[in-house]
């Protein structure tokens, strides 16, 4: 981050740790997905409660980043881009935690013959947002490789958007009721928000990119 934070290694390395812990929130998210999928309810729970953790210690840290900012007066030119970078980048995790909430609520009965299905959209999904995290660390260390990383970003969004199609058409052509054919599109659409909300992301950090470049 010497391009953008020359002056502090405090904020330079607070902004890692929140980055980071973003990463592994959704790493966490996924494994979690796998954990119920397989019916292994005690590491479910504990991905569950990690979750809550890591996107709890990602809200303290984007807010201690913020009055940095702010109290240091550090970079007064880019502070509202970096600003609304971090709270979205914010908003990935918390969907990765709302959907593992809603899982351990609802607790949705996928067919075993599904399984490996959401199981794939859900390392998908993680991919998108794993690339969304390296595309932000290139903004602060090295912007002209911001690039190299968003188009795998857009590339595994389009990739999720696929697989979500074509589970649930799978869904709805089985000979289940149709309230758990809904109740199982519910749960395709909450996994793919991940990827959804990285996609805004990077449609922030492309604009924010441009604007430091030109």
């Amino acid at each position: 981050m010497s391009f953008l934070f020359r002056r502090t290694r405090a904020l330079e390395a607070q902004i890692d740790q929140f980055l980071d812990t973003v990463s592994e929130g959704c790493l966490v998210f996924e494994q979690g997905v796998d954990d119920y999928l397989r019916g292994d309810r005690e590491e479910f729970e504990e991905r569950h409660k990690a979750i809550r953790i890591l996107e709890a210690k990602a809200d303290g840290l984007r807010r201690e980043i913020e009055t940095r900012l702010y109290v240091e007066s550090l970079i007064p030119d880019h502070r509202g881009d970096v600003l609304g970078l971090l709270e979205s980048l914010d908003n990935v995790i918390d969907q990765a935690k709302q959907t593992l909430a809603q899982f351990e609520v609802e607790r949705p009965d996928v067919p075993e013959s599904l399984a490996a299905e959401y199981t794939t959209l859900a390392r998908v999904c993680v991919q998108s947002s794993q690339h969304l995290v390296d595309s932000c660390r290139a903004f602060f260390r090295e912007i002209t490789a911001v690039r190299d990383h968003l188009h795998k970003v857009y590339f595994f969004e389009k990739e999720a958007d696929r697989l979500a199609d074509a589970l649930k058409r799978r869904v709805f052509s089985m000979d289940l009721d149709l309230a758990r054919k809904i109740h199982l599109r519910y749960f395709c659409l909450h996994i793919e928000k991940v990827s959804d909300r990285a996609e805004e992301v990077a449609d922030r950090l492309a604009i924010y990119t441009i604007k430091r470049t030109i």
